[in-house]
């Protein structure tokens, strides 16, 4: 099998592709982000043979579809495969796999690595300490920023798959009432579930766990800001399209909420125009909740099974 591989490097380095190697023949087209390369990768001569492409963030249109004549399989390293035209995949009966589960526990604990930050201050403390303040305290112990404890406080998930399970399991662990707003209630004994505006309400810290969808875009707008309490913190290391990041920025300027904790954007890298950039109230990582190396390299060995699954008449993680 030709094996046309994509985005490679995105994964970062020392991850080993030769899972892939042992399949078929492997070219490795670079990092793609545009339609008209990857048309271009179809004329090219090793290339435009490929009866298989793998790729990240990739754009594999219908006429993608169409320009790589011997096409039959599309995989994503990753979760989601937005960066696929499905309807054109199940058109030409072309099989798209993907990647699930393979970060939930690296996503959760960039979540609470996010809540332990806010609740303790740390990250101020530690900027203070570096610069010297801690040496002309006039006391052993310096109170400048205020910290929670977070037993007792209210933590509240928008939606309940693998990783909102594990952010679950996270909060009750530090003794935290854990509230979840998710599409379908479930028989969970653990958490409570609750509506819209009793999760906004209520919450103490809001961990936004939920995939993009029409119903889900935007969730949290002028609306639902003004719902939440002063001191609560937003969370979110799903999708940026969750977020009107508008609304955002003006309410923590306002102080409406006390801060937001983001590891994902509407615009992937940032834009320069973002209306976050420099709030001193809102802490952005450049979505790195997947990266652990474990992870990456978790990826991108299932990734390779499913490529061989489909090479033996076999069906894992097959979405079309």
């Amino acid at each position: 099998m030709k094996i046309l591989l994509l985005d490679a490097e995105t994964l970062g380095e020392g991850i080993d592709f030769s899972p892939f190697e042992a399949l078929g023949q492997v070219f490795y087209g670079g990092t793609v982000k545009d339609e008209q390369t990857m048309l271009a990768l179809a004329a090219h001569p090793q290339a435009g043979g490929a009866q298989a492409i793998v790729c990240s963030k990739a754009p594999v249109t219908k006429a993608v579809m169409d320009a790589f004549k011997d096409l039959q399989y599309v995989g994503v390293f990753a979760t989601g495969y937005n960066n696929v035209d499905v309807e054109a995949a199940k058109e030409r009966g072309i099989a798209l796999c993907n990647v699930p589960g393979y970060s939930g526990g690296a996503v959760a604990q960039l979540v609470f690595t996010f809540i332990l930050m806010s609740a303790g201050s740390t990250h101020l403390y530690i900027e203070e300490t570096g610069r010297g303040d801690w040496i002309s305290s006039p006391s052993f112990s310096m109170l400048t920023h205020k910290t929670v404890e977070l037993e007792g406080k209210t933590l509240g998930i928008l939606g309940y798959g693998d990783i909102g399970k594990r952010v679950a399991a996270l909060g009750r662990a530090f003794g935290m009432r854990v509230i979840v707003h998710t599409r379908t209630t479930r028989d969970d004994s653990f958490v409570t579930f609750v509506s819209r505006e009793e999760l906004l309400k209520e919450s103490d810290f809001l961990s936004l766990n939920a995939p993009l969808t029409p119903k889900t875009a935007d969730f949290i707008n002028e609306e639902s800001l003004a719902l939440m309490k002063k001191s609560a913190v937003l969370i979110n290391t799903a999708r940026g399209g969750l977020v009107n990041e508008q609304a955002l920025a003006k309410a923590l300027k306002k102080g409406r909420i006390s801060c937001a904790c983001l590891d994902v954007l509407k615009s992937e890298p940032m834009a320069k125009d973002c209306p976050l950039f420099g709030l001193k109230n809102c802490f952005i990582t450049p979505h790195i909740a997947w990266t652990p190396t474990e992870t990456r390299e978790r990826l991108s060995r299932i990734a390779a099974e499913n490529l061989d699954a489909f090479l033996k008449g076999e069906e894992k993680n097959r979405v079309v």
